[in-house]
């Protein structure tokens, strides 16, 4: 065949598409550039939006969203947690810290940016949670959200706050001076998920953070799991 006929009937190669869209809600310019470069590096579409935040997400797609935590941003997070289509999206909050964070804590915050923004820290946290931004829920088995949790056990009362959730056990964030291979039990509500109580063990301490490992025996761990599956369904 001759070549140029051959190039001539070839296909044109479709533009690629973003596989997934990540709403940047009321966010100044700087911090607004700096995230779309972020989330730009793996496949996921910024979308500014400067106005009428919760009507869109509301009614629009949207697999991730980012707000500024030192505005009010219940309305909007009511209404993407709402909605059919994004109630299972990964939601960011920027600044503030964990107390902050712990009173939209029934909306599910899933990760913070710490303010200021800084490229290494956002490309950073970018990169640990966009397999569920874009569904690749093979090669991401733990679900990033904060919740405020009830910790009891061996003489300690306290309350942490979630970093990651799994099927099998979460890691919780707290300075409280926690041994590993002591017995506890925590409880917690998440979102679509009423307040549940499981005995773990602690698996794990760092400064400021530690694991509990769910007891396997805990028949109570079957509502994480079914929450979890859930979660990644939709």
């Amino acid at each position: 065949m001759n070549k140029a006929f051959a190039t001539a009937l070839a296909p044109a190669l479709p533009t690629r598409k973003a596989a997934a869209r990540a709403a940047l809600v009321e966010l100044n310019e700087s911090s607004r550039n700096l995230l779309s470069e972020c989330f730009r590096q793996f496949g996921i579409e910024s979308v500014i939006m400067t106005g009428q935040a919760a009507e869109r997400l509301a009614k629009e797609k949207f697999e991730a969203c980012v707000l500024s935590l030192g505005n009010d941003v219940a309305p909007i997070m009511e209404a993407a947690r709402s909605s059919p289509s994004n109630s299972r999206c990964v939601i960011y909050g920027v600044g503030g810290n964990a107390q902050e964070a712990m009173k939209y804590s029934k909306y599910g915050i899933n990760a913070m940016f710490h303010a200021p923004l800084e490229r290494p820290g956002a490309l950073k946290l970018v990169r640990a949670t966009h397999n569920l931004v874009l569904h690749e829920f093979r090669r991401y088995v733990r679900i990033p959200v904060m919740t405020e949790v009830s910790v009891v056990g061996e003489g300690l009362r306290f309350s942490a706050s979630s970093i990651e959730m799994s099927s099998g056990g979460m890691s919780l964030k707290s300075p409280e001076d926690v041994s590993t291979g002591i017995s506890l039990e925590i409880s917690f509500s998440l979102m679509t998920l009423p307040r549940i109580a499981v005995r773990g063990v602690v698996s794990w301490r760092k400064q400021k953070s530690f694991g509990v490992r769910f007891d396997a025996n805990d028949d109570r761990r079957q509502k994480v799991k079914l929450w979890i599956d859930s979660y990644l369904e939709n």
